[in-house]
C-alpha cells in the first residue's frame, strides 16, 4: 500500500475556495471518487505555479478526468493496477460553502495571547520570565482549569496570593476572564505542507 495515501498533504477548500481543513490523500481520493454516498463531493485541483510560486492555473477537475491527468516530474503519484495517478494536493468541496469555526485550545500560550502578555491584577506588561498562570478560584478551593478561571499574573503577585481568593488577598482583576471567540479554521492553517497550498492560505 502506498504510504503517500496516509500523508496529510491535501488542503480542502469550500466552494468559494476558502481553506476549511486538511486531510490525507486517501480521504481526498475517496471524496473525489464518489464519497461514502456516491455523490462526488469533491473536485481535484489541477494546479500549476510559476517559478515565484504565484498561481498560474487552478482548474477544478472531476474524478474521471483526474485519472487522465499526466503525472508531472514535480507530482507525487499513487500506483494503481492501471498505472500511476497524480496524488491530489488541493481539493474543492463543491457542495459546501461554509467556513468551520474553531475554538482556541486552552493552553498557557493562548492564555498569554488572550491577556496580551499583561498581568491581570497590576496591568503590567510581563516578560516570559515574570509571568505565570493564576487560578482566580484556587484549585484547593475547587477551581478548575478553564478560560474563565485562568489569568496571566506576575509571579510575585501569584505567590503572594497563594491559595486565597482574590477577595481574601485584596486583589481585583482588570477584566473578567472569558473564553476567546471562535475563529475560522482557515486562520489556523498557516503552514503549507505542499507548495500548491500557498496561493490559498492567509498571509
Amino acid at each position: 500500500m502506498d504510504s503517500i495515501l496516509e500523508k496529510q498533504i491535501v488542503l480542502s477548500l469550500n466552494r468559494s475556495w476558502q481553506p476549511i481543513g486538511i486531510m490525507t490523500v486517501r480521504k481526498a481520493i475517496v471524496a473525489m471518487a464518489g464519497g461514502i454516498d456516491g455523490q462526488h463531493p469533491a473536485l481535484g485541483m489541477d494546479i500549476e505555479l510559476a517559478d515565484d510560486e504565484t498561481l498560474q492555473i487552478a482548474t477544478p477537475v472531476k474524478w474521471d478526468d483526474w485519472l487522465k491527468l499526466p503525472v508531472r516530474d514535480q507530482d507525487l503519484s499513487i500506483m494503481t493496477p492501471h498505472g500511476p495517478i497524480r496524488a491530489p494536493t488541493v481539493i474543492i468541496c463543491h457542495n459546501y460553502n461554509k467556513v468551520p469555526m474553531k475554538m482556541p485550545r486552552l493552553s498557557p500560550a493562548n492564555i498569554w495571547h488572550r491577556d496580551g502578555g499583561m498581568c491581570q491584577y497590576s496591568g503590567r506588561k510581563l516578560t516570559r520570565a515574570e509571568g505565570n498562570l493564576d487560578h482566580v478560584n484556587p484549585r484547593s478551593r475547587g477551581g478548575k482549569d478553564t478560560w474563565e478561571n485562568l489569568v496571566l499574573s506576575h509571579k510575585d503577585i501569584n505567590s503572594m496570593k497563594g491559595n486565597r481568593t482574590n477577595k481574601e488577598a485584596g486583589l481585583t482583576l482588570i477584566r473578567k476572564p472569558a473564553a476567546p471567540p471562535a475563529t475560522p479554521v482557515s486562520f489556523s492553517i498557516r503552514e503549507a505542507k505542499h507548495r500548491h497550498w500557498r496561493p490559498f492560505l492567509h498571509s
